[in-house]
């Protein structure tokens, strides 16, 4: 067989030979509770939704019974995570929302897409994917979403798939997970890399999880997340890398105050800063030896962010080995070159 019928048959069946790893995929296609108006209380997932209409989704809700309705209206569906989902990353994509949304899972606020009034702004046209972050999940009952829409003409509400909750594969699992609660401030200081410094006044947002989407919906430039730990006993001595997932758009990691890496430059004017495609690397940086310690440590990272989505937005966050860091890297090498090597030999 020519090399170039092999190629065109591999590119047939790149998606079954070399497939994403997906795990698992929960079907959110059929009947959602649907309700009219506004409420935030609508977001809770203690909230007795019994009363409300069902309607089908995909579809616009004036095809489902609310013709000519133009406003804020809800969704809320529940689904039920297998047990071993847990340490695997989980995704829930909502298809094409008409005009503007925000989502949230079990009353915590995952995402949003568009703006509200009275800074109103259409994203009819994007499809959503919301990472939801394992510190807001439960692993042994129910979650609800909770989907807020606001139309302001013609066809509006969840229009077009898919609608599912995708579960992947860990891809880059930590020794010892660091998503939940940082500290975070906007602004910039020298001084707030030092492990000395006390976050009062701080807020207290998610990572991995866009600071959009945590009450910093128009913040573009520099701000600063802060988190204290202290390291598992298991782990004391062992050479470690810090996992930062995807950052939004450049950034500085320091541990104990000692700058330990940086994706991009971060320039004293930081608005002239060159901007590529950072956001879609993977941050894995590795610790000097004898710089974590007994007792409590401090990650600070400095964050720019010149436009749009801001922040760590997605994992892993953590610490990993860095014999585990390295294998993972070396085999996914292998299996790009043992592929190459198997097509043009």
């Amino acid at each position: 067989m020519k090399k170039f019928e092999i190629l065109l048959i591999v590119l047939f069946l790149s998606a079954a030979l070399f497939p994403q790893k997906k795990y698992l995929s929960l079907d959110l296609k059929g009947s959602w509770k649907f309700s009219i108006g506004d409420d935030q209380t609508w977001a809770l997932s203690s909230y007795d939704d019994s009363q409300w209409e069902s309607i089908y989704a995909p579809a616009s809700w004036e095809d489902e019974g609310f013709h000519g309705y133009n406003g804020y209206a809800w969704y809320r569906k529940s689904f039920t995570l297998p047990a071993d989902a847990k340490g695997r990353p989980v995704f829930i994509e909502l298809g094409r929302i008409d005009d503007a949304d925000q989502v949230f899972c079990n009353g915590r606020l995952i995402g949003a897409t568009g703006f509200f009034p009275p800074d109103y702004q259409t994203a009819y046209d994007r499809f959503r994917t919301y990472k939801i972050p394992a510190h807001f999940l439960n692993y042994s009952g129910r979650n609800v979403i909770a989907v807020r829409v606001y139309d302001a003409q013609l066809s509006g509400g969840i229009v077009e798939g898919p609608l599912r909750v995708t579960i992947l594969e860990g891809l880059l699992n930590p020794d010892y997970n660091l998503e939940g609660f940082w500290s975070f401030s906007t602004g910039d200081s020298p001084e707030w890399a030092s492990p000395s410094l006390k976050e009062s006044g701080w807020k207290q947002i998610v990572v991995p999880a866009k600071w959009e989407s945590q009450g910093f919906p128009d913040y573009d430039g520099i701000a600063w997340y802060r988190k204290r730990f202290t390291i598992p006993e298991k782990l004391e001595g062992i050479s470690m890398v810090l996992l930062l997932g995807k950052i939004d758009d450049l950034d500085e990691a320091f541990i104990n105050g000692v700058k330990i890496g940086n994706t991009g430059v971060i320039k004293k004017t930081p608005s002239t800063s060159y901007i590529d495609k950072e956001w879609q690397q993977l941050r894995g940086y590795y610790i000097p030896a004898g710089l974590l310690k007994p007792g409590e440590n401090v990650i600070a990272v400095r964050v720019y962010d010149g436009l749009q989505d801001g922040g760590i937005h997605d994992g892993p966050v953590g610490l990993i080995s860095q014999s585990r860091y390295q294998e993972y890297w070396k085999a996914n090498k292998k299996q790009k070159k043992s592929f190459f090597e198997w097509l043009f030999d």
